[in-house]
């Protein structure tokens, strides 16, 4: 693979050009088109601008490497090159995101990214609706907001329904947005505690062979929950309201025989539940309140010959009023760009596994 050619002709201006990667989620879609084309985009505001095309115009470096373009900037006006396709997908995302910019939304590298790889499966995709639906302001990271449409979905499900599931790879935000959710709905009034729980299959849910007390037992397995409460909240702030019993986590085994009420319920892991617990889990919920249940059905950590809880529900609870299931993909994935290629080479790897087992002595 070429490495991009990046010369500078100015202080402003750079033209930007080299091979997209062979396996890109774009470069699969352009490579079906084989004329050039040339466009002007002018915008109106310089400072707009500026922050459109990053510093250093490292936003539109970053464009320009993932559709494979020439990309020219002079002052507040770009000129792209490049195959038909790819150069209209820069000019429809660089219009939205200018428009984003003009309503204060901060663009930042990864959102290059994200809305190329949604623009680039559906270019009638508005990226406003996506990006501008704001869940929760976090005191470290600003503000939380969907990265991906099946994330906007994610949303609207759980302002919706009592029941929701989000079911999908690791890495597409789904105990991150539920957990924001969470503490949206709390800090607006609507419940008055967060229960966030997960099954504790590591350890066999033999809690009461660990060494230690409660909390030195359930913490390890728990880990994932904090981080994401942690990311979201004062760490003094969490655990005052973890003191009061406002805000409670624990392992799945310990919601046995309660009724929860008047609270916000986060399952996560939900591929490590049997039947029985997920049944147990279910029936638990009580008055005003909503659960969430997230889990990765590729991910089962349980004995061969136990039914995973999550896919035992997908099967008997779809279509029932009032559940939602929301199912996620590797082109949601949120993390770092590699982890979507590192998931699809194990989807590949399950495939060829899948198809040797099939026919282990073929002609």
């Amino acid at each position: 693979m070429d490495q991009l050619a990046i010369a500078f002709a100015a202080a402003n201006v750079i033209i930007i050009s080299g091979q997209a990667p062979g396996a890109g989620y774009v470069w699969h879609a352009i490579n079906r088109m084989s004329d050039h084309h040339t466009l002007t985009l002018p915008f109106a505001e310089n400072d707009l601008a500026r922050h459109l095309f990053g510093e250093h115009n490292c936003h539109l470096q970053r464009l320009a490497n993932i559709l494979d373009l020439r990309v020219n900037a002079r002052g507040s006006t770009v000129f792209v090159e490049g195959e038909r396709y790819a150069a209209e997908l820069a000019q429809n995302l660089l219009n939205q995101l200018y428009d984003l910019l003009k309503e204060g939304y901060p663009i930042h590298a990864n959102d290059i990214d994200y809305a190329a790889r949604m623009l680039s499966r559906d270019h009638r995709i508005q990226l406003k609706d996506i990006f501008l639906d704001t869940v929760y302001v976090t005191t470290k990271k600003g503000a939380v907001t969907p990265k991906s449409p099946a994330q906007k979905e994610y949303i609207e499900a759980i302002r919706h329904h009592d029941i929701v599931f989000g079911i999908g790879p690791a890495g597409t935000g789904k105990t991150y947005l539920a957990m924001a959710m969470a503490i949206a709905a709390f800090s607006k009034g609507q419940v008055s505690r967060i229960i966030l729980t997960r099954p504790a299959v590591e350890a066999g849910e033999t809690l009461g062979f660990l060494p230690g007390d409660l909390a030195e037992k359930v913490d390890p397995y728990l880990r994932p929950l904090y981080d994401a409460l942690h990311d979201m909240m004062r760490f003094e702030k969490v655990s005052a309201l973890m003191e009061k019993g406002v805000i409670e986590v624990a392992p799945i085994a310990f919601m046995r025989g309660r009724t929860l009420n008047d609270s916000f319920i986060i399952l996560d892991e939900a591929q490590n539940t049997t039947s029985e617990q997920m049944k147990m889990f279910l029936t638990r919920i009580g008055f005003n309140s909503k659960a969430v249940i997230t889990g990765d059905i590729t991910q089962i950590d349980l004995p061969p010959e136990r039914m995973s809880g999550l896919i035992e529900t997908k099967n008997i609870l779809q279509g029932i009023e009032g559940i939602r299931f929301v199912f996620f993909s590797k082109q949601d994935v949120v993390r770092h760009k590699l982890v979507q290629e590192i998931i699809r080479a194990y989807e590949e790897l399950d495939e060829r596994k899948r198809g040797t087992q099939a026919d282990p002595h073929p002609a």
